[in-house]
């Protein structure tokens, strides 16, 4: 059983609230996770666009593309539409070995609007969550066929992030459709990650490791804030942090027992004025080495 090690560049590069990573570039942010020994990084926005320049640029910094966002509208989209929309990022990721997009939802969401409380996500029914799945399990196969698999990720702020949702999505579509099984949004949106991941790991083809700090969570919740004021506030670290609340060592055991083999990566958005990148990703790849070694997984180095 092998497991590789990668990272989104998210600790330095924060999309959605630029203003904390603005003191930092992608290219620094490379040079630090080669150095720490992750083996691959998820595509960023400020990476070249092409496939020939993006693949010349993971080289020069000795590590593999491990998936990637992908901005999904298929709600509002037909699939002809949504196909043409994504074509480019999945023939790319196929010409570069990707193990998988990371496709989710955002015609509806509300997690990038910081001025939207994330109580005010949106929550379809599950007739709903069946409809578009239909359309879904569609695009996940013609990914597949391509060459790259497609792993739905739940997100905070979106139409599918809770337990409940995911069982919806689980249920209504095809085995094409791969599931990101993401410990921080699951904690967040008040599922059991241990549960989850024992009725869909047989689903999960990629994997990410987030920590979540309770009592930002709590203020969250009590103060009816949105995701980016909680990302902001340091809701969410890496595995190994001493402030975190999740038991990455039994989520490890689980997906050991289940034959893993696969990315998990690290994804953990922070101000990098109180959790300086470089040593929180650190704190997490060693942490994640230290407890793949218990479980019994093999990582790649």
């Amino acid at each position: 059983m092998t497991v590789k090690i990668g990272i989104s560049l998210i600790a330095w590069q924060n999309d959605d609230l630029p203003e904390l990573t603005a003191a930092f570039t992608t290219e620094g942010a490379m040079e630090d996770a080669g150095r720490i020994g992750y083996m691959g990084v998820e595509r960023g926005r400020r990476m070249p666009a092409d496939t020939e320049g993006l693949r010349a640029y993971l080289d020069r910094y000795g590590v593999s593309l491990c998936g990637g966002w992908c901005s999904g509208n298929l709600m509002v989209n037909d699939l002809a539409t949504e196909q043409d929309a994504i074509r480019q990022q999945v023939d790319q990721f196929a010409a570069l070995n990707a193990p998988c997009i990371v496709y989710a939802e955002c015609s509806n969401t509300i997690q990038g609007d910081q001025g939207t409380p994330v109580s005010r996500r949106p929550k379809l029914t599950r007739d709903e969550v069946l409809a578009y799945t239909a359309k879904l399990s569609e695009l996940a196969k013609w990914s597949a066929d391509r060459g790259t698999p497609l792993a739905y990720h739940h997100h905070m702020g979106a139409m599918v992030q809770d337990a409940e949702d995911i069982d919806w999505l689980m249920e209504g579509s095809t085995p094409d459709l791969h599931l990101l099984y993401d410990t921080g949004h699951l904690h967040f949106a008040g599922a059991d990650p241990l549960a989850v991941l024992d009725k869909w790991g047989h689903r999960v083809h990629h994997v990410h490791f987030k920590d979540v700090r309770q009592p930002v969570l709590d203020w969250v919740h009590a103060q009816d804030k949105s995701f980016l004021d909680g990302v902001a506030a340091g809701v969410y670290s890496v595995p190994g942090d001493p402030e975190g609340c999740i038991d990455f060592q039994a989520i490890t055991d689980r997906l050991a027992k289940m034959d893993y083999k696969g990315w998990i990566v690290v994804e953990a958005e922070q101000d990098p004025a109180k959790a300086p990148p470089y040593e929180y990703s650190k704190l997490g790849f060693d942490h994640i080495v230290e407890i793949c070694n218990k479980s019994g997984l093999t990582v790649e180095q």
